[in-house]
C-alpha cells in the first residue's frame, strides 16, 4: 500500500514556464528514493510540492491517504508535523547549539505555549539526544551551529528532521556543498537511520553514482516529466541519455547539416 501517492501534478509559474507536466509517482513506506535530473529539470520544484512549499497547478497529493491540497489550515499542519525537510544549505540557526536545534524539531509536537517558549520537556529532550547519537555527534551537542563544519551542520540538520518522528522525509540536495567523501559518508548515516525507522525518504540529488549507491529506486525527471522509474541498476547509458541528454539528437542533427553544407 502506497504511503504517498501523486497523481497527475502539474506546475506552471506566473511567467508561464511549465516545471512539472502531469508528474506521478507513488511510494511505500520504508523506501529510499533518489530524484535525478539536469538542473531545472523540476525536481526541487517536486519536492516543494510534496513539502507544501508550492502550491500545484494541477494534479492531487496524498500523504496516508489525504489530499494535501483539500484539508483545512489546521489538519495541514497536523500532517506536516510528520514531514521532514533536510535543505543543501542547512537552515540552522547559528547562535544555537547542535542540541538546541535539533529540539526545533519537536516544535511541531509541543502545545501551543510551551512552544512559544521554547519549553521541551524530558521526552523531548531524549528525543533530540538520541537523534544527535545516531548521527554521530553526540559530543557536539552543546557546540554553537557556527563553529560546526559543512559535514557536521548537514548531520544537525538531519538529526532535527528525525526528531520529528516522521513518515516521510524530503532532502533537496543535501550533500551538494560537501566533497565526495563526506557527501558519501553524510548519504551513508542517513540511509541508514531511514531504513532502521522504515521511513519514506526522497531526496534530489545531482551525483548519480550516490544515487546508485544510497537509493533503492530512482527517478530520472527531464523537462518537467518523469523518463524513469526504477532501481538503480536500470540505470544504463540509454536512460542517462533520456534524462541528462535528450536534446543530443538534435544537436547532433544540427552538427551533420553544418559539416553538410560547410562541405558544399
Amino acid at each position: 500500500m502506497s504511503l504517498l501517492d501523486i497523481d497527475g501534478l502539474r506546475v506552471v509559474y506566473p511567467n508561464g514556464h511549465e516545471a512539472l507536466r502531469s508528474v506521478s509517482l507513488h511510494a511505500g513506506q520504508g523506501e529510499i528514493i533518489a530524484v535525478i535530473g539536469r538542473s531545472g529539470a523540476g525536481k526541487s520544484t517536486l519536492l516543494r510540492c510534496i513539502a507544501g512549499l508550492q502550491r500545484p497547478t494541477a494534479g492531487a497529493i496524498r500523504l496516508e491517504g489525504e489530499d494535501i491540497a483539500r484539508v483545512g489550515p489546521e489538519r495541514l499542519r497536523a500532517i506536516y508535523r510528520r514531514v521532514g525537510f533536510i535543505w543543501q544549505e542547512y537552515h540552522l540557526v547559528e547562535r544555537l547549539s547542535a542540541f538546541a536545534n535539533v529540539l526545533i524539531g519537536r516544535l511541531g509536537h509541543t502545545p501551543g505555549p510551551a512552544s512559544l517558549l521554547g519549553y521541551f520537556n524530558r521526552h523531548h529532550r531524549a528525543i533530540a539526544v538520541h537523534q544527535l547519537e545516531r548521527v554521530g555527534l553526540l559530543e557536539k551537542a552543546r557546540q554553537r551551529a557556527d563553529r560546526l563544519s559543512g559535514g557536521e551542520k548537514q548531520r544537525v540538520a538531519i538529526a532535527r528532521a528525525l526528531a520529528q518522528e516522521p513518515v516521510l522525509l524530503l532532502a533537496d540536495e543535501p550533500v551538494a556543498s560537501l566533497d565526495p567523501e563526506l557527501a558519501a559518508q553524510v548519504l551513508g548515516d542517513l540511509s541508514r537511520i531511514a531504513r532502521e525507522d522504515g521511513v519514506l525518504t526522497i531526496m534530489n540529488l545531482h551525483q548519480v553514482a550516490l544515487a546508485r549507491a544510497f537509493a533503492d529506486r530512482v527517478v530520472g525527471i527531464a523537462r518537467g516529466e518523469v523518463v524513469y522509474d526504477g532501481p538503480p541498476q536500470g540505470l544504463d547509458a540509454s536512460v542517462l541519455d533520456r534524462i541528462y541528454r535528450f536534446d543530443r539528437p538534435a544537436a547532433e542533427a544540427m552538427e551533420r547539416e553544418a559539416e553538410t553544407s560547410h562541405g558544399r
